[in-house]
């Protein structure tokens, strides 16, 4: 018997923790082979979804997946089914890494939602008060941008402000989530540098402008499967400019968990596969300094984020 024949063998009799029609009772990925990581890159001007094998693609495009969302969307099944077929597939076969450029892992999530204010630490240092229901707000596709890419400042601010958060991508479509429920709707985690134009930001009482000049979305640099990290609440978290760091700590430290957060943006708005929640972050801030510490060209920002990685992006102007 060949061994994807085997592989699916395994897959059905439970061996991978699926039922008997290959399907994970809990509907998330805990059912897999090898580790995986889901990214978007771009080559001679296509964009396409992959997966990583020891620093190569694997195009999912091969699969009749046209973005990362299909692919997201599809289910356990046809994740387990991609996994052997990556298994199967030598690295020799498959382009580098380093032949590509990434995209945000997930470029046109049908909704990206930011949570402010959700470290105690940093409502301190921006003298806020302490929200008592989630402070949700949105960004926009346009405003992506993935590993390597340039954070662009724009003209129109004088205050550009970085910020190191852990972002949630939804596996499964859901409303009214129940706490204990969570895991079932997360497909994985990725890294976010939330970029705010903190004069624009704080011109009004909406932060949406602020929040959303093209580049002002880093993300990746690629989805690590929810299976892959047992506690994303104990993640320790750091964002670093030119080598000093400016942010450090853990996702322990958030005030609203990610059960209390799917389950209270669900009651307002049904989450879809491959929307993007990022979960907020930590004091450090530029504008919570003195004096503050505005991005600026020249600068090489690096969010990591343990279990995940890290993403980087240089600074220029406009």
């Amino acid at each position: 018997m060949g061994s994807a024949r085997l592989a699916r063998v395994a897959v059905r009799t439970g061996q991978f923790r699926q039922d008997a029609r290959g399907i994970c009772p809990r509907r998330r990925f805990c059912c897999k082979i090898d580790p995986m990581r889901l990214i978007t890159y771009r080559q001679d001007a296509r964009s396409a979804p992959a997966l990583l094998k020891e620093d190569h693609i694997f195009p999912l495009s091969s699969l009749g997946y046209p973005d990362a969302i299909s692919f997201i969307a599809a289910g356990p099944e046809a994740w387990a089914d991609a996994q052997v077929q990556l298994a199967e597939t030598g690295p020799m076969r498959l382009a580098p890494l380093s032949s590509v450029q990434l995209d945000a892992p997930v470029p046109r999530p049908v909704k990206m939602l930011c949570i402010g204010l959700n470290y105690l630490d940093h409502a301190n240092e921006t003298h806020a008060e302490v929200p008592s229901v989630p402070t949700v707000f949105p960004k926009y596709p346009h405003a992506l941008i993935g590993n390597g890419q340039t954070i662009v400042l724009p003209r129109a601010s004088n205050a550009p402000d970085y910020e190191a958060e852990l972002a949630l991508v939804i596996g499964r479509a859901g409303r009214n989530i129940p706490e204990d429920e969570w895991r079932d709707y997360v497909f994985g985690y990725t890294i976010m540098n939330d970029v705010s134009a903190r004069d624009v930001q704080k011109a009004t009482s909406q932060w949406t402008l602020g929040k959303n000049f093209p580049t002002f979305a880093p993300m990746g640099p690629w989805i690590v499967t929810a299976d892959e990290i047992p506690d994303p609440h104990n993640l320790a978290i750091r964002l670093s400019i030119g080598g000093e760091t400016l942010q450090d700590s853990n996702t322990r430290e958030l005030i609203f968990k990610i059960p209390q957060l799917l389950a209270y943006i669900s009651k307002m708005m049904p989450l879809s596969p491959g929307d993007i929640i990022s979960t907020g972050t930590p004091a450090g801030v530029g504008m919570g300094r003195t004096p503050p510490r505005w991005l600026k060209p020249g600068d090489d920002v690096v969010v990591e984020i343990e279990r995940i990685g890290s993403l980087r992006n240089p600074v220029a102007a406009e």
